[in-house]
């Protein structure tokens, strides 16, 4: 089984399709394990404000079977992939860590980068990832976020209403 995290975000609908999401992983993987949910403003363009979290869960799917699966998740959710790549989104997810892989091509870079650059990823990473040791850097994400320069990215942590069969594991995992 190889343990995988996944970003969620979403700016349109956030509390829908993030339920939406969360239920389709939890479906497929579960138990899924969920970071506290955050918010903050957009990034590289002018919109609403996006909600994000960090899922974990294992598998013995293959990386191209979950990337798939995510795909067809974001479709569900009426993801539109004609717009610039900075835009809004109904649900974003994103494959963060599959095991320790390390994979530099056309179709996936992992792991993946935006988990340097972006407190949106790295600090729900850190939460339920604290101790893992990066496979590129070398430091476990508690680490790689105290280095974060906290400043550059606002934002906050906010009340989540997650779905009733995720609340109860959730529930269970502290």
């Amino acid at each position: 089984m190889t343990q995988v995290f996944i970003s969620v975000g979403s700016n349109i609908e956030q509390e829908k399709h993030i339920c939406a999401g969360l239920l389709a992983l939890d479906k497929r993987y579960q138990p899924i394990t969920c970071s506290t949910v955050f918010e903050s403003e957009s990034v590289g363009f002018a919109g609403d404000n996006f909600y994000n979290l960090v899922v974990a869960f294992h598998t013995t799917d293959s990386v191209a079977q979950v990337s798939a699966y995510l795909s067809l998740i974001e479709d569900e959710n009426g993801r539109d992939r004609s717009g610039p790549r900075f835009s809004s989104r109904t649900l974003d997810l994103d494959l963060l860590l599959f095991g320790d892989t390390v994979v530099n091509s056309n179709d996936i870079v992992l792991p993946r980068p935006e988990i340097y650059d972006n407190a949106f990823v790295l600090l729900p990473l850190s939460q339920i990832a604290a101790k893992l040791t990066d496979p590129i850097k070398k430091l476990d994400y508690s680490t790689l976020w105290k280095n974060f320069d906290q400043k550059k990215q606002k934002l906050w942590p906010i009340t989540f209403p997650f779905p009733a069969t995720i609340n109860s594991s959730l529930e269970k995992q502290v």
